[in-house]
């Protein structure tokens, strides 16, 4: 399974048919090899009913029993071939139904890193994980017809010959009255299809429901809405279980159909055949031998509705992935996209440079502490997105366009630490480090900075601790205070940290402001938060409005000049004073050892993405971390 990775090439000129024929031609020699076993077992079943018919012509009417016994070891010696064959064939065909699982999932994953941080905004959850858990079962299961689906055809040809020899009559029967059990399913197949495909979109709607449900938990309770929108889960769900039964309907009858007409079939076949063996026009050896080819021929048959049940529902799986693989990534993130450079990407500047955004009048200077605050905290989102290049954007790094310096550059100069970033399971150390090896002194300065060596000292092994994914063992405010240790390991030239502190008390606040500010003393760092506690620490403020700075100056200046600024900065003082007094009732100690809050914090709709892979995992997931309520 070595060439699993290899991916189906330009997805958007594959259909759902195309699709599923790549799977089969990843892997034709496993393929051939199960058509093979295949074949050779539905042939090997009609040989059984002509060894016994010789046996008893032969051997047991005119009473010769050495005869007999040669027929009874060719029927013997068939068995254990067949029995052979079956275990191949299910081997075989059970190891091309999950390369095709395993070449399906890396073709969605790799497509996953390939959209990055556009992909939460182009694709639902409940789509990802419909597909992910339904989707490629579904379509691995349509390929076991390579194998019996060959074999069907070639042991329908055999009956046809060893027929003849007995009788053309039961010959035509049989020739004919296969097809028509086809044809007789067939209407159903294509209902079936329509039907699966809107079950389908449903089942991923409203796991997409579920995914925002369950993410939002805190905050419903906390609103009181948590009963309107289950109640609306509850609705969406007797839905989906309608269009589930009505689904259920057309699959049972084909299943239905599938059985019993090959079994109404046999029993017609035998009536004829007895009748003829009443009248002498064939022998008794000769009528055991056509109830066999009959009985025989039910697996193929069968074969072959059930095939024709799987490929419809695997066309429709099939349909849902190609429509995944053909979504593309945002054009900010076009440049260098595979190789790393693109056609007219450019180089980066060599020393450090202004960062300005048109579009806000946001200009960063390098060596300084600049904070954006804003109203709306996804305008001040909106402007580490630009500067990050995570949308589009017309932001200049120096006298160079963003937008034109090769992708590699930026993700590695730039960082962008959202407060939202996935946090994957692993030892503490793992998870701090990212994606590089760091050394004890660089991890514990990181710590101290982030405030956060109450966390290393409250776990059971301290660094090598375990933490489970998405910290579901931390509370809101240590998974915010992790994510800060790992941006500042990470040591980015230039880093946009988006609500760094908004699930922490205040007096955490406060530390972490005056650390943060002496650590990254010389580099360049953005913030964007309405806490008078770290905007007071900025070298320079912006004062948003409408996602345009209206105003930039201190901390202090703009409290002088700027009422809006002043009435900002007033909410967020309440806030903290709020959080405080939460904290103090929960009996938690000052200084956020047992900070609540939330992952997402102020971030309405924050950057879509960063530069560190490690700091990004949301990108490989396009998974958003749970918003939890602050107060």
């Amino acid at each position: 399974m070595a060439d699993s990775a290899q991916g189906p090439g330009s997805a958007g000129h594959l259909s759902a048919g195309r699709y599923v024929w790549w799977l089969v031609v990843s892997q034709r020699g496993r393929v051939a090899a199960g058509a093979s076993y295949g074949s050779l077992w539905m042939t090997g079943l009609m040989l059984p009913p002509y060894v016994l018919s010789r046996a008893i012509d032969e051997g047991l009417v005119p009473g010769r029993m050495p005869v007999l016994l040669g027929w009874v070891a060719v029927l013997f010696g068939v068995g254990v071939a067949n029995a052979w064959l079956a275990v191949m064939r299910h081997r075989t065909m059970t190891r091309i139904r999950m390369d095709a699982t395993f070449r399906t999932v890396r073709a969605i994953v790799a497509h996953t890193l390939r959209l990055g941080a556009a992909l939460p905004r182009k694709v639902t959850a409940g789509e990802v994980v419909t597909i992910g858990i339904g989707d490629v079962a579904v379509i691995s299961q349509t390929l076991t017809m390579t194998g019996p689906g060959v074999g069907g055809v070639l042991a329908y040809g055999v009956v046809a010959v060893l027929l003849l020899t007995v009788s053309p009559l039961l010959a035509g029967v049989v020739l004919l009255g296969v097809p028509l059990l086809a044809l007789l399913v067939g209407p159903l197949l294509g209902r079936l299809q329509g039907a699966e495909a809107r079950y389908r979109e449903r089942q991923s709607g409203l796991a997409a429901r579920l995914t925002d449900l369950v993410g939002g938990l805190r905050v419903l309770n906390g609103l009181g809405g948590k009963e309107v929108f289950a109640d609306r889960y509850r609705r969406e769900s007797r839905a989906l279980r309608d269009k589930g039964y009505r689904v259920g309907a057309v699959t049972s009858w084909v299943q239905a159909l599938g059985v019993g007409l090959p079994t109404l079939f046999l029993a017609a076949v035998t009536w004829l055949a007895a009748r003829m063996a009443a009248q002498g026009a064939i022998t008794v050896g000769e009528l055991v031998a056509v109830y066999g080819y009959a009985a025989a021929l039910v697996v193929p048959v069968s074969f072959f509705i059930e095939g024709g049940y799987d490929l419809t529902r695997g066309l429709v799986a099939a349909r849902r992935v190609v429509r995944f693989l053909r979504l593309e990534p945002d054009a900010a993130d076009g440049a260098g996209d595979a190789a790393g450079v693109g056609d007219a990407a450019g180089d980066a500047p060599e020393a450090a440079a202004v960062l300005c955004d048109p579009a806000s009048g946001v200009e960063v200077v390098p060596g300084l502490l600049t904070a954006l605050a804003a109203a709306r905290p996804g305008d001040s989102a909106a402007v580490v997105d630009r500067l990050g290049r995570f949308a589009d954007t017309s932001a200049t790094w120096g006298a160079v366009r963003l937008d034109e310096i090769a992708l590699p550059q930026v993700r590695d100069r730039i960082l962008v630490a959202d407060n939202e970033a996935e946090l994957f399971a692993g030892t503490l150390r793992e998870v701090v480090s990212g994606r590089r090896d760091r050394t004890e002194e660089a991890i514990g300065r990181a710590v101290r900075t982030a405030l956060a060596e109450d966390i290393v000292r409250g776990l059971p092994d301290g660094l090598d601790s375990a933490v489970e994914a998405q910290g579901g063992n931390l509370s809101g405010g240590q998974r915010q205070r992790l994510r800060l240790v790992r941006a500042l390991l990470a040591d980015p030239e230039v880093l946009l940290a988006v609500e760094p502190t908004s699930a922490v008390d205040a007096h955490t606040e406060a530390g972490i402001a005056a650390r943060l500010h002496d650590a990254r003393a010389g580099r360049t760092t953005v913030v964007t938060s309405t806490s008078p506690l770290l905007l007071d620490r900025a070298d320079r403020v912006y004062f948003l409005v409408g996602g345009r700075a209206v105003a930039v100056g201190s901390h202090r200046q703009l409290l002088d000049e700027q009422p809006g600024y002043r009435r900002l900065v007033a909410r967020g003082e309440d806030e903290n004073e709020n959080e405080d007094e939460d904290e103090d009732e929960d009996g938690t100690e000052d200084g956020g050892t047992e900070d609540g809050g939330t992952d997402g914090g102020g971030a309405d709709g924050g950057p879509a993405g960063g530069g560190d892979p490690a700091l990004r995992p949301a990108e490989v997931a396009g998974l958003p971390a749970p918003k939890e309520d602050t107060r």
